[in-house]
């Protein structure tokens, strides 16, 4: 019966945050034995609570929480609002779940993707599945999984009476003037947890370390002489959340409802030809989780719904005012996605246990531009770039875990994956778009995928100061309702609003896409102290081959004639290639000697690399993030902690030709930062990039982040720079 309890224990840490809540509110199980460790460890790295609050003060962007983990990366986009990387793949190629909802980026730029829904300040827990992702959180995507998850209900002990706790927090950076405040309340008693969250922020255009530009510039007799040669255009923001989240338990089972309301009025996007002018978002998430004598069974309904807007902020639309006589491009998206879960941890035996689910998400979306007035390109007519798009997904999975002895533990996994997707037929502004329009409307646009995911894991440890894990699996993501439907191939204007690169190119989707299928190998090996507290270090290669790679190629190759370009950039169609990704993660640890009056010592570091190639043309990957790596130490003493951080990137020179990708310089930034907690009150400080290092973000993108962002007048050429020095400041206080 102990082996069962233990084996019960390792099921529910392995159901990634399927079970997280139980920490804070179901009965503690005594465990006696030795503790085991869940699968799969070497390939999921994590943020504890007190990372997750020392990187809070420093920005306003959740997916920036995960800059420096192992194998992830980030495509910097709005200032709430950037793409995680996962081992050179990005965006869609990445499952997101956040709080166990997967959603979906409403928008031709993907200017709201997943993480940008819940602020840093309402971040509990962070999970990466960077190398073979469990087909238990997996599906859909080739690349790996993250998932985010907010503070658990908690609720009052026994005899405790109401439990009442909150905290309130504020901040400010130097560089953009950002600042925000974010507060949350917990009332509960035995039963019944009630809690609050709200968090706002807001910045200007940040600084780069130097002048990248001319201060002014001009365009016949239009100047742009209000954007500093060192300003970033289009870099500033303003969001706001709210969620409020109710806990409902009864002896083992659990049900928890999370209301989540956002609200950005504005963010503006330095590698995008549009701003966002308005994101409202409402989500409904309900969760049912329970211990049986036969394990542990979830269940999760939720509802997302997103309204959209990009316009021209005032960095692109002085120069359209002025040049053109034209308020501006309205375009608007509505987003609907709707989602359900079920799920079990079987325990077969004292060796085995059994993980079945199954899942089904409905996703609708339609996007629409008004017409302009004193446009005669932009009217009459309303244009339909998404006209009831639909994209809906049916999975059902299984996933058998094996304990064989004290030495190996095995898994496999199974998941079957239907995609079925459709669009209704289209319209452009006026006659000008009628042949693409109609070209469109007499295809057939019905779709159905029929997927496959295939994990094979195992685990050997041989002793308690090593362990290495060897995996392959197949994954297999669908395209997405821009890449297959997005039509229009007439007009340079209308391509460039597709993109969700940041490239500054222009696209035209490929109805005929096949699904991504991603064949995965990899491997790792830790090593750490006894006492795991002394030093530790894991290495971690991957080989990842994906037939019917989905990835950008000349009109002309597929077919389609697409308009030539003046500015520098391209336009472009996407096709069903082979590519080739293959790197490592290095990490570790070193306690350093400490004691004393110097207090507590410890060194860290990340090595990541990445290589990706396009077998098909020979060309390189797009944003592949080069060699790089980041060093620590940290010190601490009373209620201080201390520390120094050296990021290190090398230049990137394999670019991809067919986007016109842009080569970047190598750099070496520095950090500082400093926290103090006394009783329920802390206070944080840090400076970025200490030294006012200039550099250009390898996965920035191109700058069209000011002037006349549809034309000539945009700075062909020029990639977006990171930013210069910031002084940080931030406060919270528990109550």
């Amino acid at each position: 019966m102990q082996f069962k309890r233990i084996t019960l224990c390792v099921a529910l840490a392995i159901a990634p945050n399927a079970f997280a809540a139980e920490t804070a509110s179901m009965p503690e199980v005594n465990v006696t034995a030795n503790r085991l460790q869940p699968l799969p460890s070497s390939s999921n790295v994590g943020l504890d609570s007190g990372e997750i609050n020392r990187r809070q003060t420093s920005t306003s962007d959740t997916a920036s929480l995960l800059d420096g983990q192992p194998g992830v990366s980030l495509y910097r986009a709005g200032g709430v609002s950037s793409l995680p990387v996962i081992h050179g793949m990005a965006d869609d190629r990445v499952r997101v779940k956040l709080d166990g909802m997967d959603l979906i980026s409403a928008c031709a730029n993907h200017m709201n993707p997943p993480l940008s829904y819940i602020d840093p300040a309402n971040v509990a827990s962070v999970n990466v599945f960077a190398g073979i992702t469990p087909v238990s959180v997996g599906g859909d995507s080739i690349a790996g999984t993250i998932t985010v998850d907010s503070v658990a209900p908690e609720f009052a002990q026994a005899g405790q009476g109401t439990l009442l706790k909150g905290q309130a927090g504020a901040f400010y950076r130097s560089n953009n003037a950002a600042q925000g405040f974010n507060l949350s309340a917990t009332v509960a008693n035995e039963q019944l947890s009630m809690r609050y969250t709200g968090a706002t922020t807001r910045a200007g255009n940040y600084a780069a370390a130097n002048a990248f530009k001319a201060g002014a510039t001009t365009v016949g007799s239009i100047s742009n002489n209000y954007v500093a040669g060192d300003e970033v255009g289009s870099s500033s923001y303003q969001a706001e959340n709210h969620a409020l989240a109710f806990g409902l338990r009864h002896e083992n089972h659990l049900v928890e409802l999370k209301l989540g309301l956002q609200n950005i009025p504005y963010q503006a996007f330095p590698n995008q030809r549009m701003d966002m002018t308005g994101n409202d978002s409402q989500q409904i998430n309900l969760r049912y989780s329970g211990q049986y004598d036969w394990g542990a069974l979830e269940a999760r309904a939720y509802n997302e719904h997103t309204q959209h807007s990009m316009q021209f902020m005032g960095d692109k639309r002085f120069w359209y005012g002025a040049l053109f006589n034209v308020a501006g491009m309205p375009m608007d998206t509505d987003g609907k996605n709707t989602g359900f879960l079920v799920k079990g941890d079987v325990i077969l035996s004292e060796r085995d246990i059994l993980r079945v689910g199954a899942e089904y998400q409905q996703y609708r979306l339609s996007d629409w531009w008004n017409p302009v007035a004193n446009s005669p390109m932009m009217s009459p007519n309303v244009f339909q770039n998404i006209n009831n798009g639909q994209r809906d997904r049916t999975d059902i999975f299984g996933e058998w875990e094996a304990r064989w002895n004290q030495q190996w533990v095995s898994q496999l996994g199974l998941r079957l994956d239907t995609v079925q997707m459709n669009a209704g037929n289209v319209q452009g502004y006026g006659a000008a778009y009628n042949a693409a329009a109609n070209a469109f409307n007499a295809l057939n646009h019905g779709r159905s995928d029929d997927n496959l995911d295939l994990t094979a894991l195992a685990r050997y440890t041989p002793d308690e100061q090593k362990s290495f894990e060897f995996g392959l699996a197949q994954k297999t993501r669908s395209p997405n309702l821009y890449e297959r439907f997005a039509w229009s191939n007439s007009n340079t204007m209308v391509m460039n609003m597709n993109n969700w690169v940041g490239d500054g190119n222009g696209y035209v989707g490929n109805i005929n896409l096949k699904p991504e299928v991603a064949h995965t190998l990899s491997a790792a090996g830790e090593w750490h102290s006894a006492t795991q507290g002394d030093w530790e270090l894991r290495v971690a290669p991957y080989y990842t081959r994906v037939q019917n790679y989905i990835d950008a190629a000349t009109c002309a190759s597929v077919g389609i004639v697409c308009p030539a370009r003046v500015d520098g950039f391209l336009n472009l169609t996407l096709a069903n290639q082979t590519a080739r990704l293959y790197g490592a993660d290095v990490s570790g640890k070193l306690a350093l000697p400490s004691g004393g009056a110097y207090g507590d010592f410890e060194a860290s570091g990340v090595l990541s690399y990445v290589s990706g190639k396009n077998l098909t043309t020979g060309d390189n990957l797009y944003n592949i993030m080069p060699l790089n790596a980041k060093l620590a130490v940290e010190q601490r003493i009373g209620g201080w902690t201390n520390a120094v951080e050296a990021r290190l990137v090398d230049s990137k020179t394999r670019v991809q030709a067919v986007r016109k990708e842009l080569a970047t310089g190598g750099y070496g930034l520095v950090n500082l930062r400093s926290s103090y907690e006394w009783k329920q009150v802390r206070f944080d400080v840090g400076v970025e990039n200490l030294f006012d290092k200039y550099y250009v973000d390898p996965l920035g993108g191109a700058y069209v982040g000011q002037g006349a962002t549809m034309g000539t007048g945009v700075l062909y050429g020029t990639g977006v720079p990171g930013m210069g020095r910031s002084f940080n400041a931030g406060m919270t206080v528990k109550f």
